[in-house]
């Protein structure tokens, strides 16, 4: 039996397991954090991720070893390479978790992005706002996601507070883009080099935090989609990638910006579960084993709605007829995403009906269509 170690144990991991056991995979998690989530549905490994023992004894029971989430530090997936396969690889890693090296890959690929510029002193920011002007966004350059570590700077007063807020570390100023909407677009890439790629997702987002996925998104007769499927074939090849890569973009004026990537499964791709031929979980671990790729079609208009803070009564949310309820099993807490919901419909009217009746149950803003 093929034995998958995954780095990280929270919810993407667990989805990652339920993807991987109709398949006949088992699983083995690594993570610093002993309740993590995915350790009720597998063997979990706590360890420091410093612990040169601890994945040393974590590499000698996987085959090969992938991520859940993007913040592993490139020297313990370096360590654990020298010893089984990992896939993504840790350059993939180590780009997507420095938004200044991930702004500079996607210009040497020429994706349209904000204007941006490194900030490393009140100086350089100063010198930054002076050439590209407010409003802009600064934010750290690493351990940022679900908008933390970032400040928005509207006015020159909130440039001396948030470099006293943010400083001290890398930082990275980026423009204001007044965006139409956000997209996002999933691709997979197996060793074998295969590729594939899903339709086009519209995100919404709220405090920084994602809370409505719909796909495939309207409109521009899928020319947007084709144009976000070439943008992220070429960072595909670019980093030799193996698994399911994420590029968030910003659809301004017809075109596209890229804003982020994630080299791993995403939250704008749970609705591929029940919406699409194959999951964003199952190609991704046919990806990193090699395994021909799954169809992508979506099987109908989806949605994706994320739990954040508190769960609703999950009697209400499952008496919408055709709702799937996802929860994570994690604790409460403000901002936290505890589960999500989806809905697969053979019409947008009636996608949008049951987007409305979900509206009834859980209290997010986002749903107002």
């Amino acid at each position: 039996m093929t034995v998958i170690g995954v780095l990280g144990a929270g919810q993407l991991g667990r989805m990652l397991a339920l993807a991987g056991y109709p398949l006949g995979l088992r699983f083995v998690f690594f993570d610093e954090s002993a309740d993590a989530p995915a350790g009720h549905l597998a063997d979990l490994r706590s360890g420091r991720w410093d612990d040169a023992s601890a994945l040393q004894a974590f590499a000698d029971e996987v085959d090969v070893v992938t991520y859940e989430f993007e913040n592993v530090p490139v020297a313990a997936a370096s360590r654990l390479a020298e010893r089984v396969p990992v896939f993504p690889s840790p350059r993939a890693l180590e780009v997507a978790q420095d938004r200044l090296k991930e702004k500079q890959l996607f210009r040497d690929l020429g994706f349209g992005t904000a204007p941006f510029a490194a900030v490393e002193s009140q100086d350089d920011l100063d010198r930054a706002v002076a050439s590209i002007g407010l409003p802009a966004v600064l934010k750290t350059r690493t351990q940022g996601y679900d908008g933390k570590g970032q400040r928005v700077l509207r006015r020159r007063d909130d440039v001396l507070s948030a470099f006293a807020s943010l400083g001290g570390r890398p930082l990275i100023l980026e423009g204001f883009v007044p965006f139409r909407r956000e997209v996002s677009i999933l691709a997979a890439r197996s060793r074998t080099g295969e590729t594939a790629f899903w339709p086009l997702v519209e995100n919404v987002h709220r405090d920084g935090i994602l809370r409505l996925s719909t796909a495939p998104a309207e409109g521009n007769g899928g020319a947007l989609a084709e144009e976000a499927s070439a943008l992220a074939g070429r960072a595909l090849e670019a980093l030799d990638y193996v698994g399911v890569l994420a590029i968030e973009l910003f659809e301004h004026d017809g075109k596209l910006l890229a804003n982020e990537m994630a080299p791993r499964v995403h939250n704008s791709g749970h609705w591929t579960i029940e919406g699409a031929r194959t999951s964003q979980f199952e190609n991704h671990l046919r990806a990193v084993l090699g395994l021909p790729l799954g169809a992508t079609q979506a099987t109908g208009f989806a949605a994706m709605v994320n739990l954040i803070g508190e769960t609703p009564d999950p009697a209400a949310l499952l008496e919408i007829e055709g709702s799937h309820l996802h929860l994570y099993g994690k604790p409460a807490r403000p901002g936290r995403k505890l589960g999500h919901v989806t809905l697969v419909e053979p019409t947008r009217a009636l996608l949008d009906a049951a987007l409305g009746r979900v509206a009834s149950v859980v209290d997010e803003p986002a749903l107002s269509r």
